[in-house]
């Protein structure tokens, strides 16, 4: 039997487990993170610069992001429709910033005023097509990698070659962060692979050459657990980033400490010539395994 000091404790006990022990799900929107099931919370304000035709995808030209990102131009999703209701170009607005671990969205669109003049949006999407990823003039450029060392294209003839364009401050989980979990998540597949082929190789090269040192890129591999076997950072002078860049359909412009920029992910075959190009963002781990199999098994012939 308990005696009665017994007893007081364990009910108090039992009422913190059941009330006042219980954890938050809400939080109020400020300047600064807020951690509620994960996902981080912010208040920007910026202005409309163009709303897309899905009814979905706002680009805002925003102020900076306390805690998170400087101020940038750059697209967002929103869950519902609505939120975007009766907005137009050039109009001042407040919102809140919700990002998790794969994605990011807005809610709470406010409009606060007007903002004159508009300018045309610098984030271009490029045409489609691509005839040369790597121009000869570009097969025997000496870029740098994440050890500082010099890396060329001509260096890994006989493999498949995928690569890809990002700067390593990007915020946003879509942009670049999925860019890199998706060479992440296709070294794992390939090298789990019963009989999979060894001859490919990954490129993650950088457009912030200013910024991404090869300190700051082999810092920021390690991120995402990379095979340096199979997956190489490079950097270079910025007249040859941006020469390759053009060749390989990618559009991007400074803005700030961040970029503008499109989505371009390439892949070349053994022979050098390109196989596949993917114009767009977003989760393509398995497309790319599959190109990679076949651009591997390519021969002379």
């Amino acid at each position: 039997m308990f005696d009665r000091k017994t007893t007081i404790l364990l009910a108090g006990l039992i009422t913190c487990l059941n009330v006042s022990c219980r954890k938050e799900t809400t939080a109020p929107v400020t300047g600064n993170p807020v951690t509620v099931t994960n996902i981080q919370s912010f208040a920007v304000t910026g202005v409309v610069k163009e709303l897309r035709p899905d009814s979905r995808t706002i680009v805002i030209k925003h102020q900076p992001v306390t805690n998170y990102m400087e101020a940038m131009t750059m697209p967002f999703k929103v869950k519902g429709a609505e939120e975007l209701a009766g907005l137009q170009t050039g109009d001042e607005i407040s919102f809140r910033l919700l990002v998790d671990e794969n994605e990011s969205w807005i809610d709470r669109v406010i409009k606060t005023g007007r903002s004159f003049p508009v300018t045309n949006l610098t984030v271009s999407a490029a045409a489609n097509g691509v005839q040369s990823a790597a121009p000869p003039s570009l097969l025997d450029f000496k870029f740098t990698n994440e050890f500082g060392r010099p890396v060329s294209f001509n260096d890994f003839k006989g493999q498949a070659v995928a690569f890809t364009f990002f700067f390593t401050r990007c915020p946003i989980p879509e942009y670049c962060p999925r860019l890199m979990k998706n060479f992440s998540e296709v070294s794992q597949k390939l090298k789990a692979m019963p009989n999979a082929p060894t001859n490919w190789q990954l490129l993650a090269i950088s457009f912030d050459t200013a910024f991404d040192t090869p300190e700051i890129l082999r810092v920021y591999a390690r991120q995402y657990d990379y095979d340096t076997n199979h997956w190489t950072f490079l950097t270079g002078t910025p007249d040859k980033i941006a020469e390759l860049a053009h060749a390989s359909g990618v559009t991007y412009k400074p803005d700030g400490t961040s970029f503008n920029h499109d989505f371009r992910t390439l892949v070349l075959d053994t022979r050098g010539r390109l196989q596949m190009n993917f114009p767009i963002g977003g989760n393509l781990s398995d497309l790319l395994v599959g190109e990679i199999l076949k651009a591997a098994a390519v021969t002379n012939h």
